[in-house]
């Protein structure tokens, strides 16, 4: 054997000792871009402990949005794999053929989203919203509810002037005296509170036919190529709600539940317990029900789709919303536990 060809083949074994193969590389190699939003629920307490982290073993890179628009625009740039959004940028993104699917619905959303009025404004019903400034997140789920609260009380969005504010500038511009009303969500809905009232909220626009909810969606390249990533999210997700629901008079003020929910989401923690009522959580059991990702919330999706259509803040909508809907992660999440 010649030096050349001895030397190649100590090389070649070399790199074959120290190269991973395909079937070895480890989950510990995977990232993932994670964008969340200052909701108060519950599986902000697995994203304190780390718990997303341990089960999937993977670097996660936790991103704060203030806006499911800009979560969109985040996924759509590929910039974010999972993110949390509500079902009106979820409705407008499937309705642009955005390719994501919804792996979880966190929840209805009901008195944590609300229509506060400015004290001495005048303001006891929609109808009174005509030639006021309301602010809101433009594309979101209260923006959805405020057009379709306007629309119940047969008032024209034109005659209101609506302006498209994120929570911290919406709590900055009523410090401020600028606007006569909003549509938001805690911790910006508690700041305003203070000086303003509830008009109404999305649990009565609900009965009006108009539901919104909140949930988890991830980019459907990325759940092809991480499956198992995708299903082990879901699975502490999932356990995290089964916690609350089992006991949720235990996640009081002075709970370590409250107080990570608290530091993640700018909440008083004396309120945390009181804002996680505004929800309706479904177990994981529910959501591959047919009432969630089983089938009503497609049903919820091209529904919602419509509707901004008619407001005309979507141009087309699709014939189908089926495959921006999917039970199959938690489905395996629950046949793994």
């Amino acid at each position: 054997m010649s030096d050349f060809t001895r030397r190649a083949l100590l090389a070649t074994v070399a790199a074959l000792s120290i190269a991973p193969s395909v079937g070895s590389l480890h989950a510990e190699d995977l990232k993932i871009t994670i964008a969340y939003q200052t909701v108060v629920e519950p599986s902000k307490v697995p994203q304190a402990d780390g718990a997303y982290e341990a089960a999937t073993k993977a670097s996660i890179d936790w991103r704060k949005f203030d806006s499911g628009a800009d979560v969109i625009a985040a996924i759509a740039s590929g910039a974010v794999d999972i993110g949390y959004v509500g079902s009106s940028p979820l409705a407008a993104a499937a309705s642009r053929q955005l390719p994501i699917e919804t792996i979880f619905v966190v929840g209805l959303i009901g008195e944590s989203e609300a229509l506060v009025a400015r004290d001495g404004a005048g303001i006891e019903k929609a109808a009174d919203l005509a030639g006021r400034k309301v602010a809101v997140p433009f594309v979101s789920t209260t923006h959805y509810s405020l057009l379709a609260a306007l629309k119940h009380e047969g008032v024209d969005p034109k005659s209101v002037e609506i302006l498209n504010l994120r929570p911290p500038e919406i709590a900055a511009a009523w410090q401020r005296g600028d606007i006569d009303a909003a549509y938001v969500w805690d911790p910006a809905l508690g700041q305003i509170k203070t000086s303003g009232k509830v008009v109404l909220d999305s649990a009565k626009v609900a009965e009006w036919g108009a539901p919104t909810f909140d949930a988890w969606i991830v980019r459907a390249d990325f759940a092809e190529k991480n499956p198992a990533a995708v299903r082990d999210f879901v699975k502490v997700t999932g356990a995290a709600y089964a916690e609350f629901l089992a006991k949720p008079e235990a996640w009081d003020k002075g709970s370590p539940q409250a107080e990570k929910i608290a530091r993640l989401t700018g909440a008083k923690v004396e309120e945390v317990s009181a804002l996680l009522k505004g929800y309706v959580f479904p177990t994981l059991e529910e959501q591959a029900s047919v009432k969630f990702l089983g089938g009503d919330t497609v049903k919820a999706v091209a529904a919602t789709s419509a509707f901004l259509k008619e407001q005309g803040k979507i141009d087309a909508v699709q014939p189908d919303y089926s495959k921006y809907v999917t039970s199959k992660y938690v489905t395996e999440a629950l046949a793994s536990n």
